[in-house]
């Protein structure tokens, strides 16, 4: 398996670009809660120390897309991202907002919101990677100074880390929103908020909640609707 590389950050740094950072989102695709931007900075000196650390010692630490690892590797990656980033940032746009504006907008909110974080903790962002989109309205930073990269959380370490430390904050968003007793048996510590047939069949019995997203939600039982009429 080809892991994520630094392959990128190097040309842009060689470039001249100081501060470059890593996007990507996680929990698109959900039936429920927020969608979780991350973005990470690493500099230059990430290289040797992950060399040392993950090339040659650690074989628990893996960096790479999100959801091609297991929830015990994620939590030991993003204690490592958290150690070794220059400066991370999390965004997130609410249930309210994504049924208000849509996923794409909402998305792009979150985005902003990370980014907006880490300018706090560094000197602005010179250059961002991204996963698949380039992120409008975002000061400083116009599409010439994007580069979006199709799969990119399999390709750039940056943005692979990105991808992890959203997984992780989001995960633990969702686990503590499903002890409350009104969410309870929608079992979302469990699924995470993504359609499984478990929460499928919870919505059915109980109907949806003002944390489920309304046109995913309105989609979904359309198809229902047409598969139960042919």
């Amino acid at each position: 398996m080809t892991l994520p590389d630094f392959s990128f950050e190097k040309k842009l740094w060689n470039k001249g670009f100081k501060v470059v950072a890593g996007m990507d989102e996680v929990g698109r695709g959900c039936f429920a809660g927020a969608i979780v931007a991350g973005c990470v900075v690493f500099d230059r000196n990430t290289i040797t120390t992950f060399k040392d650390t993950v090339l040659k010692g650690n074989r628990k630490i893996i960096i790479n897309d999100s959801k091609q690892l297991t929830p015990r590797q994620r939590k030991v990656a993003d204690k490592w991202i958290r150690q070794n980033a220059l400066a991370i940032g999390i965004g997130q746009a609410s249930v309210a907002q994504i049924n208000r504006f849509g996923i794409k907008k909402a998305s792009e909110i979150a985005f902003r919101k990370a980014i907006k974080s880490v300018s706090i903790k560094v000197s602005s962002i010179e250059y961002l990677l991204i996963d698949a989109f380039f992120i409008p309205y975002v000061r400083s930073l116009r599409r010439k100074n994007q580069k979006a990269i199709i799969k990119g959380d399999t390709k750039s370490i940056s943005i692979a880390a990105a991808s992890i430390v959203a997984k992780v904050y989001r995960d633990k968003l969702m686990v503590k929103i499903s002890k409350n007793p009104k969410f309870r048996v929608y079992k979302w510590g469990k699924n995470k908020g993504y359609g499984t047939k478990e929460h499928q069949n919870a919505i059915k019995k109980y109907g949806a909640t003002k944390l489920h997203r309304k046109a995913f939600v309105a989609t979904w039982l359309n198809k229902l609707k047409v598969k139960s009429e042919k």
